[in-house]
């Protein structure tokens, strides 16, 4: 009975001095941001242009480093403003960034799901954290479906996706919650 209570106090102790450790990295963190917003057209279609920041943590580089494979999801959505009516959803977008480090090629691979799921290789850490955190000239609609004079708005936001890992590594990677992230909704309002 004796070392049953005695078990009990030395995980509340190390639970508590745990906490005590990751509590203030946490709550000082810098929170992932949308930022560099641009909303154009091209001859056919309304493009976008953002980018995610304080997105890569030392935890999450040693992760993709290590070779577990991350996903940026990013949610856009469309509306057409109406004053005496609900706005009306024209397009819901989401599209997936994702990148897995080969050890053997010593390249980094970043998947764009709104490039037709194309393979990009980079060399270098710093150009894959770029492709990863920017979305470049996305087409949000064809201009025929919008309006001359007409009020438009378009939100987004990003998250990463958990990370997935086999069964077992839960137990080792208890961490790994400590690596998601979720911006904050964004919202754009122009006039077409």
């Amino acid at each position: 009975m004796r070392q049953k209570t005695h078990f009990k106090k030395t995980r509340a102790i190390i639970l508590i001095i745990f906490a005590l450790i990751i509590w203030p990295v946490i709550a000082f963190a810098e929170e992932a941001r949308l930022t560099d917003f641009v909303v154009t057209n091209n001859r056919d279609h309304l493009l976008l242009y953002f980018s995610v920041e304080n997105c890569f943590t030392p935890e999450l580089i040693r992760a993709i480093e290590s070779g577990i494979e991350t996903t940026f999801t990013f949610f856009i959505r469309l509306y057409e403003r109406r004053q005496w009516w609900w706005d009306k959803k024209l397009r819901d977008i989401e599209i997936r960034h994702s990148i897995k480090y080969d050890h053997l090629k010593n390249i980094y691979k970043v998947k764009l799901s709104e490039q037709e799921n194309s393979i990009i290789s980079a060399k270098g850490f710093d150009e894959a954290k770029k492709l990863m955190a920017d979305v470049v000239s996305l087409e949000v609609i064809s201009l025929h479906y919008l309006k001359k004079g007409q009020r438009y708005q378009i939100q987004m936001m990003a998250e990463m996706d958990k990370v997935n890992l086999p069964f077992y590594l839960h137990y080792v990677f208890f961490f790994v919650s400590f690596w998601d992230f979720e911006t904050d909704w964004h919202t754009i309002d122009f006039r077409y």
